[in-house]
């Protein structure tokens, strides 16, 4: 499975970014679980969004809540990630993740249950 995620760049404080992962799963793309974690300069891999499978609940890290939104196009192969209102601190590469069936909630978090990831895309908020 191969993911390629692109839709990174710069943009200042209080813009919008449209992230995009297209995840080359086949058939199955609908069972499979989705991420987008991002790894800010000198900081560890950082989860921000997730959906278990197609339909269920998507879950968010705190801090971006009310300002990200992850969608997933089951005809397409796609997820999404809109960032609105972004902030300095959103600086980051950001990676899309995906993994074949759900996993427990408690783990939905963590990138440990992820088995496949795209390359990354760069998202540089400037003040």
């Amino acid at each position: 499975v191969q993911l390629q995620a692109s839709g990174g760049g710069l943009v200042q404080a209080g813009g919008s970014l449209r992230l995009s992962c297209v995840v080359d799963s086949g058939r199955t793309f609908s069972s499979y679980a989705l991420a987008w974690f991002r790894q800010g300069p000198g900081k560890e891999r950082e989860f921000v969004a997730a959906n278990r499978r197609y339909g269920s609940n998507t879950y968010y890290l705190d801090s971006v809540k009310d300002r990200f939104t992850m969608s997933r196009d089951n005809a397409k192969n796609m997820v999404y990630l809109q960032m609105n209102s972004l902030k300095p601190e959103d600086t980051a590469v950001y990676y899309c993740a995906a993994r074949p069936g759900a996993p427990i909630l408690s783990a939905v978090r963590s990138p440990n249950s992820y088995d496949y990831w795209g390359q990354g895309t760069l998202v540089t908020v400037s003040s």
